[in-house]
C-alpha cells in the first residue's frame, strides 16, 4: 500500500514538472539559450521540449516566430565547426515550425515571412550521394544544394523539402509531398510523390484549374481570396 501511494506521488510529480516546464522551459528572447543564436527576434518562442539544436552563431530566427516542441534545427554536420561568416539558417518573421519538425542546414536555408509549416515536416539542403559504387552511401561525402520557401507559404504536414527546392511567395505544399529540387511560381500549389504543380494563380486567368466552390474565384486580374486546391491542408 504504501509503494503504491509513492508510486502515484512520483508520477503526480513527474507530470507537474513536465507540465510546468511545458509551460516555462521554452528559450525565448533575451534569455541565455537564445543569446547563442546569430539573431533571435523579440517575441520569438522554441517550446520545450528540444530535439536537437546546435550551430546556433549560423541560424537567424525573425521576431514573433513559434518553433514546435520537438524540432531538429542545426547548421553544419556536428557542434563546434566554424562554419563561415554567413548565417546557414534564416527564418524570418511571423513563422511557425510545426511539432517534431526537421531544418537541417548544411549551405543554406532559408524561409521568408510568414512561412507555416504543419508537424514533421523536413526541410534539408544536404543529401547523400551514391555515385562511388564501392563506398557505402553513407560514407560518401554528400551533396549540397540552397533551399529558398518564399514568404507566406504553407507546408503540410510530413512533407520533405529537398536541397534545391526554391519556393515561391505564398505558395501551398500539401500533406506528405516530396519537394524536388527546382523553381516553383509564386501562388503555386505543389502536391504528389514527386511534388509537382497541381494548381498556380495566373495574373489574366485567375486560378489554373479553377478552384471549386461559390465565391472561390477571384475576378480576372485580381488578387487571390482563398486557396481550395483539393488538397488536404496542412496541419499546424
Amino acid at each position: 500500500m504504501w509503494g503504491l501511494r509513492v508510486s502515484r506521488l512520483v508520477s503526480w510529480l513527474v507530470r507537474g514538472a513536465w507540465s510546468w516546464a511545458r509551460r516555462h522551459a521554452d528559450v525565448r528572447a533575451g534569455s541565455r539559450a537564445a543569446r547563442r543564436f546569430r539573431a533571435y527576434g523579440p517575441g520569438t518562442s522554441i517550446a520545450f521540449p528540444p530535439a536537437t539544436i546546435f550551430g546556433e552563431p549560423w541560424i537567424e530566427l525573425g521576431a514573433h516566430t513559434l518553433i514546435g516542441g520537438d524540432v531538429t534545427l542545426t547548421a553544419g554536420m556536428v557542434p563546434g565547426l566554424d562554419l563561415g561568416p554567413e548565417p546557414l539558417v534564416r527564418i524570418g518573421d511571423g513563422c511557425t515550425i510545426g511539432r517534431g519538425s526537421h531544418v537541417v542546414a548544411h549551405r543554406s536555408i532559408e524561409l521568408g515571412d510568414d512561412v507555416f509549416t504543419g508537424p514533421y515536416v523536413y526541410i534539408t539542403d544536404q543529401n547523400h550521394v551514391y555515385s562511388d559504387l564501392d563506398v557505402p552511401v553513407g560514407r560518401q561525402w554528400p551533396a549540397d544544394r540552397p533551399v529558398r520557401i518564399g514568404a507566406g507559404s504553407w507546408i503540410g504536414a510530413n512533407a520533405v523539402v529537398l536541397p534545391g527546392a526554391r519556393l515561391g511567395r505564398n505558395c501551398v505544399v500539401a500533406a506528405g509531398t516530396v519537394v524536388r529540387p527546382g523553381e516553383y511560381p509564386d501562388h503555386s500549389v505543389i502536391a504528389g510523390v514527386p511534388g509537382k504543380v497541381v494548381r498556380r494563380y495566373d495574373a489574366d486567368a485567375g486560378w489554373v484549374p479553377p478552384l471549386r466552390g461559390t465565391d472561390a474565384q477571384p475576378a480576372r486580374g485580381g488578387p487571390p481570396r482563398a486557396l481550395d486546391g483539393g488538397v488536404a491542408p496542412p496541419e499546424v
